[in-house]
């Protein structure tokens, strides 16, 4: 029975980080689809919340499992082959912990819109930098020729 427990808690935590994903796309800022600011940071709040309940299905999976290892692996009564925690546990531990991570990002950045609008920078054109070496030089015209020549003068 908890084989089963764990196996349709791990295909619904597959089945919400699908959908935390595609709402994902749809409430990044860079995206064309999803309507104004204020509304992809709620389609990325929504995001984020799906994405954490993924991770805590997955951890309360992997979890379970874990559970029940250890509890036969230390059962002096257990006759029946004993299991060892095994990569994929560590695996599924450290995929929810970033599920939830993630999520917890998710949600924050709703925050960050409340705060005031994007403003604009205007453009003020470009600006020429004259050196100082370039100011003396042309503020004080010569008129005489320079004296000496040499064959890399003009190269």
């Amino acid at each position: 029975g908890y084989i089963q427990a764990c196996r349709g808690l791990m295909i619904s935590a597959v089945c919400l980080g699908f959908f935390g994903a595609v709402f994902g796309l749809v409430g990044m800022k860079c995206t064309k689809i999803g309507g104004s600011d204020q509304t992809k940071a709620k389609i990325a709040c929504l995001a984020g919340l799906i994405f954490i309940l993924s991770g805590l299905c997955s951890m309360t999976s992997c979890s379970l499992y874990a559970n029940r290892i250890t509890s036969e692996f230390f059962d002096p009564s257990f006759v029946a082959q004993k299991y060892e925690l095994g990569a994929a546990l560590f695996i599924g531990w450290a995929g929810a912990s970033l599920c939830i991570i993630g999520g917890s990002i998710f949600c924050f950045s709703i925050a960050e819109n409340s705060n005031s609008p994007r403003r604009g920078y205007a453009y003020n054109g470009a600006t020429s930098v004259l050196s100082a070496r370039t100011k003396v030089h042309n503020s004080v015209p010569d008129k005489t020729p320079p004296k000496h020549f040499d064959k890399n003068a003009y190269v």
